[in-house]
């Protein structure tokens, strides 16, 4: 078991917690980690970009001009792709990118992450993160406190505590259920909840 120090909202240390080396203490596989990211930021993109084909401009019904005698080319419809205004070929349409990779490599991705993240020492574990009310200045200061006053993960179960960091530039809540790889990576430090973390482990360790 790895083992890492225990904080409390206020910066201080009160222990020592155990970590499940099977989930943050495997060697990173870097290969799954892209695959894993590259598959999330395609479930991203909006892909609702799209083009007009000949059947969907308008106007177009009636024969421009008669079959023969007029020097012209043949024109069944003005509103051809040959002309201005008319419908464009093979243009792109909307679609979904989303794609899916099998649940053992996005575990396997998740995994990496963390241990990356404990290898490097940007894992900070709190007894607990609570709060009476939400205050995005209390929140401040205990992430000031914690060392983790720029870019930071925050995973945390309780609603207010959810409330006073999400409108800090730099900070994103969430919970145990909504961890990803790309906020993992995204994010210089993850600070996390004695509880929340055990369900990371709950999920991640049987895997």
């Amino acid at each position: 078991m790895s083992i890492v120090n225990l904080y409390n909202m206020e910066g201080q240390e009160v222990g020592e917690f155990e970590l499940d080396d099977s989930v943050f203490g495997i060697v990173p596989n870097e290969s799954v980690v892209h695959e894993a990211l590259v598959m999330q930021l395609a479930s991203l993109r909006r892909g609702s970009v799209g083009v007009k084909t000949r059947a969907m401009v308008s106007g177009g019904g009636k024969k421009p001009y008669r079959q023969k005698g007029t020097g012209r080319a043949r024109a069944g419809s003005s509103r051809s792709p040959l002309w201005r205004h008319g419908g464009v070929v093979f243009g792109p349409q909307a679609r979904s990118f989303a794609y899916s990779i099998p649940r053992k490599k996005r575990r396997l991705a998740m995994k990496s992450v963390l241990s990356d993240k404990v290898a490097n020492g940007n894992l900070i574990v709190v007894d607990e993160i609570k709060m009476e009310k939400p205050s995005t200045k209390t929140m401040v200061q205990i992430l000031s406190k914690l060392g983790a006053d720029k870019k930071v993960l925050v995973v945390t179960g309780c609603g207010d505590a959810t409330l006073s960091a999400r409108n800090i530039t730099g900070v994103k809540p969430v919970t145990a259920e909504g961890i990803n790889v790309y906020d993992v990576l995204n994010h210089d430090k993850m600070v996390i909840s004695a509880e929340q973390l055990r369900i990371v482990e709950g999920v991640l360790g049987n895997a």
